[in-house]
């Protein structure tokens, strides 16, 4: 019996494994409340790219998701609960309100309004339509506690 050299046997690993890296990501500060779990548990294993559908990628940290590689939507749940604004806009879109920020484009930065724990989505406009994104986690995100909604909505996706 013939034994592969190490070195080998470990990239014969890497290629049959896809070799996928783990994203990185920062855990927010709400990141252990026990609705940001109900929520990743139920996150879809992909979401609407540009192309093709983004495949859900592995995270090293509590409360969060990726999806696409490169890297084109990214979820962190708990983080701050949004104060009523007047310089973003609200979206509805299936049932879940959202305050998008523009600021850092193509990186959408789309925040629940109205649930708690709040969750942000970052997607990057040139891999994902933002839309099709909020629209695929619509059902996961629905397990979080409804608090409010938005007082006037904009467009409703």
């Amino acid at each position: 019996m013939r034994l592969l050299p190490v070195a080998v046997a470990a990239a014969l690993v890497l290629a049959l494994s896809g070799c996928t890296q783990v994203v990185a990501l920062t855990p927010a500060a709400d990141a252990e409340n026990t609705r940001c779990a109900d929520v990743v548990v139920r996150l879809p294993d992909t979401v609407g790219g540009r192309d093709s559908d983004l495949a859900l990628r592995q995270t090293d940290a509590q409360g969060t998701a990726a999806w696409g590689t490169p890297t084109a939507a990214i979820l962190r749940c708990g983080v701050p609960v949004p104060d009523p604004t007047s310089t973003l806009r609200c979206y509805t879109a299936d049932g879940i309100d959202w305050l998008l920020d523009e600021s850092d484009a193509p990186n959408l930065v789309y925040t629940t309004y109205g649930r708690d724990p709040a969750i942000e989505v970052i997607v990057n406009q040139d891999e994902a339509a933002g839309g099709a994104v909020l629209l695929d986690l619509a059902n996961a995100i629905g397990f979080t506690e409804k608090v409010g909604a938005c007082t006037t909505v904009d467009d409703t996706i």
